[in-house]
């Protein structure tokens, strides 16, 4: 087998805090994909859903997320069922308490809605991460420890702060494009295998003589 089994809940026994999150995913609005990681030593990165937050099957959102990924502990990810109605004279949502106030229970179409919150392949997010519902990270991103992402992160940035905004690109223009056009993680487990100096290597000379 060319490295870890992508179906193990946690592939690694000696790093037991690591969880192959598509595994542990029971809500059918949440899409992970291979080898996606989140990273907590206190529940051993089992609990994932719970840093889904405000995510009702009624509303529609989905999060997706690409393959290879790293997440830190802490990371939360706000869906759109947090959205207060913001046109009217107030924010405070009186239906959710009943007696009597669910009379003005907003519509959906009177809900800001952001639509699905969408990160790529191979996003590193460190710790304490707060993304806002509807974002997309792009593929390769780097978001830095206690962000909080409210919009749209190219890929192959690095991106930290609150509200986030992006400190640099990775890489040249160059090879960021060619790895963009490379998309090596949807490779099969035995080309990855073959080409893992060339992927763990900065050398755009390196990465072009990847075997086909």
């Amino acid at each position: 087998m060319f490295g870890p089994n992508p179906d193990a809940v946690h592939p690694n026994e000696y790093i037991p805090s690591v969880c192959y999150i598509k595994n542990v995913i029971t809500r059918s609005n949440i899409q992970v994909g291979d080898y996606t990681y989140y990273d907590d030593a206190s529940t051993g990165g089992e609990d994932f859903e719970a840093h889904v937050t405000h995510h009702y099957d009624f509303i529609g959102d989905k999060l997706i997320i690409g393959k290879f990924c790293a997440i830190g502990k802490g990371v939360e990810f706000v869906m759109n069922g947090a959205n207060h109605r913001m046109a009217s004279v107030t924010t405070y949502p009186f239906n959710i308490f009943a007696h009597g106030w669910e009379k003005c229970t907003p519509t959906l179409d009177e809900l800001p809605f952001k639509g699905d919150t969408v990160v790529g392949n191979d996003v590193w997010m460190g710790q304490n991460v707060t993304v806002l519902p509807g974002v997309h990270i792009g593929d390769g991103a780097i978001i830095g420890a206690n962000s909080v992402v409210a919009g749209d992160i190219p890929p192959y940035t690095i991106a930290a702060g609150n509200p986030c905004r992006v400190i640099r690109p990775r890489f040249d223009p160059e090879l960021t494009d060619y790895l963009r056009k490379l998309r090596w993680w949807d490779w099969d487990a035995e080309k990855i295998f073959r080409n893992l100096e060339a992927l763990c290597s900065g050398d755009l000379a390196q990465i072009r003589r990847i075997e086909p």
